[in-house]
């Protein structure tokens, strides 16, 4: 990953498409964080870290705001590695709320 981002042209050149994304999935604890931000320094690209609980807000579209004003802000400084930890918050189980696709 960081070869990616520190010498792009390097895929490119071979005909590789360069990722776009990374989904790190574990349980708390496991270093997910810490292997995102070692990943940033290593490359040298700013890190952009946001909590997914912090997207969901009262008021309709304020929570959309905010995650088109982070990606904004990481596209002007791409590279970039944009971390949303807990990003589980942001989705809800219908089966456990009891409501039906209408009240998405």
């Amino acid at each position: 990953i960081v070869d990616f981002l520190k010498y792009p042209e390097r895929y490119i050149k071979l005909g590789a498409k360069i990722p776009k994304g990374l989904l790190l999935v574990g349980p708390p604890g496991t270093g997910k964080t810490l292997l995102a931000k070692a990943v940033a320094g290593e490359a040298d690209v700013p890190f952009f870290s946001v909590s997914g609980s912090s997207f969901i807000e009262m008021f309709v579209g304020v929570g959309a705001s905010r995650v088109r004003d982070l990606f904004e802000n990481a596209k002007k400084e791409a590279p970039a590695i944009v971390f949303i930890d807990e990003i589980d918050a942001i989705g809800k189980s219908r089966a456990a709320s009891g409501m039906m696709g209408g009240n998405d």
